[in-house]
């Protein structure tokens, strides 16, 4: 079992920067592909981006400017980068890992991921 932490979330204005990070409590030998979710107050959970094991990356048109999903595999740790940030953005902010047999695979489903951390909050002020 795979439990994930993600830390990095916070109060900033609108315009401004945070990264958030994600990390399994244990470190762990599996091989996942990660996904960043958000979910706002009364909306649906919300697709961000993804990153497969080899670091192909896929983002929903609307944030793709924005936002940069990273990794960095010997320290197990995923990285959202999120840029001009704005009002709408606040949510709170979910990782997601499954573990995969393919390098390249990469998902945008929130269904298809078995692993999840608890969020983190994101709220962007005007």
């Amino acid at each position: 079992q795979v439990q994930l932490v993600e830390s990095g979330g916070g109060l900033v204005p609108a315009g401004g920067s945070l990264i958030l990070s994600c990390a399994p409590s244990e470190r762990t030998a599996s091989r996942i592909a990660v996904g960043w979710f958000r979910q706002a107050p009364g909306k649906e959970r919300e697709f961000v981006a993804a990153i497969s094991w080899s670091g192909g990356t896929y983002y929903p048109s609307s944030l793709r400017d924005r936002f940069t999903i990273s990794r960095d595999n010997a320290e197990n740790t995923a990285y959202l980068q999120m840029n001009s940030l704005k009002p709408e953005d606040t949510a709170v902010y979910y990782c997601a890992a499954v573990k995969i047999g393919n390098n390249y695979y990469i998902e945008r489903s929130p269904d298809k991921y078995q692993y999840w951390g608890q969020g983190t909050q994101v709220t962007v002020s005007l």
